[in-house]
């Protein structure tokens, strides 16, 4: 499959997913979004791929935002449908997936950028990234669930104020790690070897235990969902499949596991 806004490469069981629009500052616009959608279809299809890494091409930013100059002039009822649009294809797309995501925030991360790097399943920054929500200084707020993910990660008062001060709520990399935004900062040329280290440990585990883990922790942030009921029934299923009886019979074998997913 073609892309003209990314680029796709496998190391083994990880595949690199990079937003290459750099002289946008890989800024999302609706085609890039449209690609990610198909992108992470692709991946999620593919038996051979069992982590993904998600970056942006360049050492100045991961995303540094939506594309402006496509909405500027929406309606009310154009507006709630980018949103709701950007959510179904991207954002809730990213944190349903079945399949780990890990973000490699190179540079800004900022509006829908950050979001992005939001929904991911975890996050690894580059000591030069920066972070931020800046949209209550174009006169509209965080639309693609910042309101949502970033209050979840780092606590409702430092939300607010980030989200608050807009451009002035930016942080710096060490920052967002102690407010728990991001899980590691590492140097700017370490970035994706250690993004790719950390793939590559988890594509190790089970993919059936690794896409139930995904959606019990998911439950305890879905509106009306029991999350540890959600726990019960994955943790019952595992035990349906043919990875449980790989992995167990592997421990007590003592040999190493060689899952082969659903």
């Amino acid at each position: 499959m073609s892309y003209q806004n990314l680029l796709i490469a496998d190391e083994g069981p990880v595949r690199l997913i990079t937003i290459n629009r750099p002289d946008q500052l890989n800024a999302l616009n609706r085609a890039t979004i449209d690609e990610l959608d198909r992108a992470l279809n692709d991946a999620e299809g593919d038996p051979s791929v069992r982590v993904l890494v998600l970056t942006g091409s360049g050492a100045k930013a991961f995303v540094a935002g939506a594309d402006i100059k496509e909405f500027a002039h929406f309606s009310v009822e154009e507006g709630k449908a980018l949103s709701a649009d950007g959510h179904d294809k991207l954002f809730n797309h990213v944190e349903r997936l079945n399949k780990p995501v890990i973000a490699a925030v190179n540079g800004f991360a900022l509006g829908g950028g950050l979001e992005l790097a939001m929904s991911c399943h975890f996050r690894v920054a580059s000591e030069t990234a920066k972070l931020g929500l800046p949209e209550v200084g174009l006169g509209v707020i965080p639309g693609y669930g910042g309101t949502q993910r970033l209050a979840q990660l780092v606590g409702k008062g430092k939300a607010m104020e980030m989200i608050l001060l807009g451009s002035s709520g930016m942080i710096p990399a060490a920052e967002a790690q102690q407010w728990g935004l991001v899980n590691h900062v590492v140097p700017a040329d370490q970035l994706l070897s250690t993004c790719m280290e950390l793939a590559s440990k988890i594509a190790r585990n089970s993919p059936t235990a690794l896409g139930a883990a995904i959606r019990a922790v998911n439950a305890g942030y879905e509106p009306g969902a029991d999350g540890l009921q959600r726990e019960i029934e994955e943790f019952g299923k595992c035990f349906g499949t043919a990875d449980f009886k790989e992995g167990t019979g592997a421990f007590m074998e003592k040999r190493k596991a060689e899952f082969k997913g659903a």
